[in-house]
């Protein structure tokens, strides 16, 4: 799947089938469910992605301290990108890794 079919799925009531919790936590975030898309993180391991997508959610909640406390846990740089450049950013990167 590619960005532009992940956007396109967010016309759906459901996410698609199988989406590694990263790439749901964005899904629900692109549906404006803000504590849906953070729930879906809780419990799950930086290195799939998780800690970027939560950075990016702290940063859209207006908590730079916490999006930066996140953005080190995920080895990236804070971003300086509109949030619905980033949001493309982490979804292109996400997708590029998915099975």
């Amino acid at each position: 799947m590619n960005l532009a079919d992940f956007k396109a799925t967010l016309s759906q009531a459901a996410p698609p089938p199988g989406l590694a919790a990263p790439l749901l936590a964005l899904w629900l975030d692109g549906k404006d469910d803000w504590d849906a898309s953070h729930d879906a993180l809780q419990d799950q391991p930086d290195g799939n992605g998780s800690a970027w997508v939560h950075a990016y959610l702290h940063r859209k909640e207006g908590d730079p301290a916490n999006a930066r406390y996140w953005y080190r846990r995920a080895n990236k740089p804070e971003s300086s990108a509109t949030l619905a450049e980033e949001w493309d950013a982490i979804a292109t990167a996400l997708l590029a890794d998915a099975p």
